[in-house]
């Protein structure tokens, strides 16, 4: 069992990490993704869960916000979607004009994106997302804070547009979490009482290391805690 497998299974994840990669060439060896088109790249991610596959820039077309956010050029026709989107998110008053400058997003635009189970994705990775309840959240950030992952144990967090956390965690260099927005929860199923954390792929290792260590303290603390609120049980 591979030390991914066994974080899946020492979380009691729902579903395994999924491994993200940005390219100027397709991944050698990985397929091209035959699915068929969906609606946002974020539709990708939990096929990504069980394998692995690389895709074009067109497979991203369909959401003009996730082309934004991953700095994809829409072609000349369909440009004019992403203001279209922006102007019925801020006529529905989901979004405001003014939040759009600070939304995070690539530097380069990938021509190749590739998505993977994290344990054996079958291609370097840049980003590591997780799929977590907050218990399992609170574990991954003091493991991240241990490994050196977050900004002084302080970690960004989003929410709109959920493929932002991408580009977010990639510019910090440090962990983030997404709380999912609505498109992301509609195109993946994610359930409600998941969110998203994304581990840069340079810091993944060294988290996975101190999982048990933040295990270990955690476990200790509660028996702590235990103590004291039965000291005080009525």
């Amino acid at each position: 069992m591979s030390q991914t497998a066994k974080i899946q299974e020492f979380l009691g994840l729902r579903a395994a990490p999924v491994a993200v990669g940005y390219f100027d060439e397709p991944p050698a060896g990985l397929p091209q993704w035959a699915g068929g088109p969906v609606p946002a790249g974020c539709s990708f991610w939990p096929e990504a869960v069980t394998q692995s596959f690389y895709t074009v820039q067109a497979d991203h077309y369909n959401c003009a916000i996730g082309c934004h956010t991953h700095n994809i050029p829409l072609p000349t026709e369909r440009q004019p979607e992403l203001m279209q989107t922006i102007e019925f998110m801020v006529e529905c008053k989901y979004l405001a004009m003014e939040e759009v400058p600070s939304i995070p997003t690539l530097l380069k635009s990938p021509k190749y994106i590739a998505y993977g189970p994290a344990h054996h994705p079958g291609f370097p990775p840049d980003a590591i997302l997780l799929m977590v309840k907050p218990a399992q959240a609170m574990m991954v950030y003091e493991a991240a804070i241990k490994a050196g992952a977050t900004d002084g144990g302080l970690v960004n967090s989003l929410g709109r547009p959920a493929c932002a956390v991408l580009p977010l965690s990639l510019k910090t260099a440090y962990v983030s979490l997404s709380f999912g927005c609505k498109g992301n929860r509609t195109f993946t199923g994610i359930p409600d009482d998941e969110a998203y954390v994304c581990v840069p792929a340079a810091h993944w290792a060294a988290v996975q290391e101190k999982l048990a260590e933040a295990a270990d303290a955690n476990a200790k603390m509660a028996e702590y805690y235990f103590g004291k609120k039965m000291a005080f049980a009525k």
